[in-house]
């Protein structure tokens, strides 16, 4: 912790030395949308003469220290009308621009020149941005906008099929992406096991997704990033608007408490397919809600609060006796600090649950377990001048996981009520991220993360022979569940493990001619979370669990180098990568594990390491009536768990074989090939076209070998993980959006006719081996989820 407030406090007094000979002064001020007050993240102030310019933070901020002169400024963002402003720098000025939503429709709005050349030049690389008009667009099951469905069309991220939860990244789990919603954590981010998303799109305002080159500021995952912004609030008047769809239908209003000072946000979606169930006579439930709210104050220039939260839940119930109930629930106060024109803060308290429950009536008990986390984090940008940006700031988590408690459900219940081993464990990290534009052509970006993992005592630890909770039989060359030698009870002070890793972070650009760019990166990250599932699709019963005594914290180190350049003043656009990820201490499963209930989960879990490598190519045109992007991903995707060294003080060789006889062996999430298609077509202002077109190689997995005969049941047996796949799975979805003419000037409709699955390709969720009762003999069955699906939503704006 010295060297790094050493290193911080050097950097910050080298770097804040001002230009000899040139008198500067900075510009500054807030960016927001003109209609409402809301902030606008990312956009652009370029300055021509200077071929430089600057982006808006997370907060609509910008700063810019420039010579002393006189400069025209240009501001740009997509789908706003652009601002030029000649302006005189003689001293430190704070300008406040307020943009104007484009009459055009948001294909035919020109991004402008300045804008791809300063995102050429920057040195962030492996990063998707999505609009949410964008998102709202693209066909998806049910016809319901989905954030998570979207992203999947995105090189480098794929999912393990239809009605999947989650999604992986560059070959890596669901469990190693962290998901932020306002900075809080989202632990499952699937409603209805994966068949929507838990975020509302017309309450988000931003979406970033970080695949490589992570900044300094994030860490806790080892895989991406997903940044997600809600709305503040119209704080000029109040506006409402919603959706009815097939199965589900959302309202969100917004408004001032006090205008141009303090504003609302209130935003909620449900489903009801299961209320016409019992028109079939089924007594079952599956259903979802959620809540989005967001409170701000503008205390002065200098500022502002922010109050906002989520709530969401799920219901699936068949009758009364098995009721299944899940959901996140999260919150964050913030309070935004100008210091100075230079100097930025946010202070952030953060509070986020995971909550899973199950109800058994036929077997009488009740199953409760989650995950809660209480985060303090304080964050600082200074813009030292117009070549030099410094982050920096810490954070502080305390975590709380319950694995599981049982009760009675009833008074005639045999169940005798217990409660799985609570652990507790709390991460801290302190940061620092500089931005450094060296030359005209070359910028850097480059910081380092130090994190520190303590967790803290519990009521019952178990204790094993040379420390090994896993055993391996040589007789029958299986891992077994080693037996404790004593059960100790540490209690809830002091601490039973603890990890410190330094975790550096550095990326590069190289323009060619203002169109073009090469970029590198190398990212370390830790994650001292793990997801305990052993299924492709994570399901609500799994339970994530900290490093301690047996389980490692996973090290992921990244490699990535890229090519990017415009086309035909940027109509089009091509971004090109390959990357190389290795991450050690990735855990594995013994044959046969139980996860669920399992009170020393460290008795079934050996550490092993896993790697990803692979290109992946982004084609986009930007401009005109059809819009759109293909992408395409090669890429691998292993894991390997070999036997473990011998014992320091024997001199015997191991027996042991490994998982796979400790080979390399496919990730349930590899997939060779992933291509994807969108497009989108304004025919004229009443009708628009879009359409998705999805290939992607089979996931991995396991068929029999073999079988033999045992007391007259024929038992099938299985050879290594994940040498066979699934078919190759490939869909085309269209989407047609008519909006009508309107009855009056404040109200805006539209309907969006969807068709998910156009050909009704039967792809396959699992294959099945079993006899078939007449004929006797073997056969495979295919599951698929869905068909061809169409689909109608109602939109209205007011």
């Amino acid at each position: 912790m010295k060297l790094f407030a050493r290193v911080t406090l050097l950097l910050l007094l080298l770097y804040s030395i001002p230009s000899i000979g040139q008198q500067k002064y900075t510009l500054s001020g807030t960016i927001t949308q003109a209609n409402s007050n809301e902030t606008l993240i990312g956009v652009t102030i370029a300055i021509p003469e200077l071929k430089t310019g600057a982006t808006t933070n997370e907060y609509g901020f910008y700063s810019i220290t420039l010579p002393k002169g006189s400069y025209k400024l240009e501001v740009s963002y997509l789908g706003f009308k652009e601002i030029k402003k000649n302006i005189i720098l003689n001293k430190n000025q704070k300008i406040n621009f307020q943009l104007i939503e484009a009459a055009e429709q948001l294909q035919e709005v020109i991004v402008t020149e300045n804008k791809e050349k300063l995102n050429i030049r920057k040195p962030q690389m492996s990063v998707n941005t999505l609009k949410v008009e964008t998102i709202k667009k693209i066909p998806v099951i049910l016809g319901e906008a989905d954030i998570i469905k979207s992203i999947l069309l995105l090189p480098g991220v794929t999912n393990a099929g239809e009605g999947a939860s989650g999604f992986n990244v560059r070959g890596g789990s669901v469990d190693q992406n962290l998901i932020l919603l306002d900075e809080a954590t989202i632990f499952n981010s699937s409603h209805l096991f994966g068949f929507f998303s838990v975020f509302n799109p017309d309450a988000i305002k931003d979406i970033k997704l970080y695949k490589g080159g992570i900044p300094a500021r994030y860490g806790g995952r080892v895989s991406s990033v997903l940044d997600i912004f809600q709305k503040e609030g119209n704080s000029k008047e109040v506006k409402v608007n919603g959706g009815l769809g097939l199965v589900a239908s959302r309202l969100l209003v917004e408004g001032p408490i006090i205008k141009d000072k303090a504003a609302f946000l209130i935003g909620g979606r449900g489903s009801y397919a299961h209320l016409f169930l019992p028109l079939f006579d089924l007594d079952n439930t599956a259903y979802f809600y959620d809540l989005n709210t967001k409170l701000n104050y503008k205390i002065n220039e200098r500022n502002n609060l922010y109050l906002s939260g989520y709530f969401g839940r799920d219901v699936f119930g068949i009758s009364e006796s098995f009721v299944n109930t899940y959901g996140n629930s999260v919150g964050n106060f913030r309070w935004n600090h100008l210091f100075s024109d230079k100097l930025f803060s946010n202070l952030s308290l953060i509070y986020s649950d995971y909550y899973y429950g199950l109800k058994l009536d036929f077997v009488g008990f009740n199953w409760n377990s989650g995950i809660q986390n209480f985060n303090i984090k304080y964050d600082l940008k200074h813009y030292l001048n117009d070549n030099l940006q410094v982050n920096y700031g810490i954070n502080n988590i305390y975590y709380q996981f319950n694995p599981g408690k049982i009760e009675p459900s009833n008074a005639e219940s045999g169940i005798i009520e217990e409660q799985l081993t609570q652990k507790y464990a709390n991460e801290f990290a302190a940061y620092i991220d500089i931005e450094h534009n060296i030359t005209k052509s070359l910028s850097l970006q480059y910081g380092v993360r130090l994190s520190i993992f303590n967790r803290l005592g519990q009521n019952e630890l178990n204790t094993y022979l040379n420390e090994q909770p896993v055993s391996f039989n040589p007789t029958l060359l299986i891992y077994q569940e080693a037996t404790p030698i004593e059960t100790t009870n540490p209690g809830r002070k002091g601490s039973i493990a603890d990890f410190t890793n330094l975790e550096p972070r550095i990326g590069l650009a190289y323009s060619f001619k203002n169109s073009s760019s090469i970029k590198a990166s190398y990212t370390r990250l830790s994650q001292y979370l793990h997801l305990l599932s052993n299924t492709s699709s994570p399901t609500p019963l799994d339970v994530w669990t900290p490093s301690g005594p047996y389980i490692k914290p996973q090290l992921l180190d990244q490699f990535a180098i890229g090519y990017f350049k415009n086309f035909k003043e940027q109509e089009y656009s091509l971004e090109s990568e390959v990357f190389y990820k290795k991450t050690k201490n990735r855990i594995d499963y013994i044959d046969g594990a139980n996860l669920i209930a399992n009170n020393a989960i460290e008795r079934v879990i050996l550490n092993g390491e896993a790697r990803s490598y692979g290109a992946e190519f982004l084609f986009r045109k930007n401009e005109g009536k059809l819009t759109g992007w293909l992408a395409y991903t090669l890429s691998k995707s292993e894991q390997r768990t070999p036997a473990r060294k011998p014992i320091s003080n024997t001199e015997l060789p191991s027996l042991e074989t490994g998982i796979n006889f400790g080979e390399w062996y496919n990730t349930p999430y590899d997939k060779t090939h992933d291509i994807s298609l969108y497009a989108s077509y304004d025919w004229n202002k009443k009708w628009s076209f879009n359409t998705n077109m999805v290939f992607q190689t089979g996931q991995p997995t396991n068929y029999p070998i073999g079988q033999f005969e045992f007391q007259g049941l024929t038992v099938p047996y299985y050879g290594l993980r994940n040498k066979e796949r699934l078919p190759n799975y490939h869909r085309i979805d269209l989407s047609a959006t008519l909006k009508p003419k309107r009855i009056n000037k404040k109200m805006k409709t539209e309907w969006v006719f969807s068709i998910y699955n156009l050909y009704n390709r039967r792809n396959a969720a699992s294959i099945n081996f079993s006899r078939n009762s007449e004929t006797g003999t073997n056969e495979a069955v295919r599951t698929s989820i869905f068909g061809i699906v169409p689909a109608i939503t109602y939109n209205f704006k007011f």
